[in-house]
């Protein structure tokens, strides 16, 4: 598993997602999918993921006299440790937040940019709800929320089928003890 720095930081955050449930890429492919990366800068983060295990090369190829490398995301290793993620500080949770939420919205202005995005017929859900639960309760929550989004990972690509990110985010109203 890598370290909360490692993963997210926003360029390598925004390279995962990119590559999170999908055919392998070439840098080439990730660039054009994220345009507003300096190809450096592209480079220089693929190069960080890929010898922290975090990606992997899924095959090369001959191109024009260079090595064109397509690479997949290690699910196992790209994810923050619990021990990691509990020795976080509170700054340290809230630039990982910030980070998040800001890839979020990038990922919705890259979607609204297609000419022929249409959240209400593409499903584009985002809402908000507020539940009284036990910790006994939220934790079971929790499991089926996972459940229910991990048991439909890793299907096939077809023509009836379309990549759709799902992100969660829980935050309670009031810190433990506060009550």
């Amino acid at each position: 598993m890598a370290t909360a720095d490692l993963l997210l930081h926003p360029v390598r955050m925004r390279i995962l997602q990119a590559l999170f449930e999908t055919d392998p890429l070439t840098t080439a492919q990730l660039r054009e999918r994220l345009p507003d990366i300096a190809p450096a800068t592209m480079y220089r983060h693929i190069a960080v993921l890929a010898e922290s295990g975090v990606l992997e090369v899924a095959d090369e190829r001959r191109v024009r006299g260079t090595v064109e490398r397509s690479y997949r995301v290690r699910k196992e290793e790209a994810t923050v440790d619990p021990d990691a993620r509990a020795a976080m500080t509170r700054e340290d949770h809230l630039r990982s937040y910030s980070t998040f939420a800001a890839s979020l919205m990038g990922d919705f202005d890259r979607y609204l940019a297609h000419p022929d995005a249409d959240p209400h017929a593409d499903g584009v859900v985002y809402q908000q709800a507020a539940v009284w639960l036990t910790d006994e309760e939220f934790a079971v929550m929790l499991k089926e929320i996972q459940h229910a989004v991990l048991s439909r990972t890793g299907g096939e690509r077809d023509g009836g089928r379309r990549r759709r990110v799902v992100s969660l985010v829980v935050v309670p109203d009031e810190p433990t003890g506060s009550a």
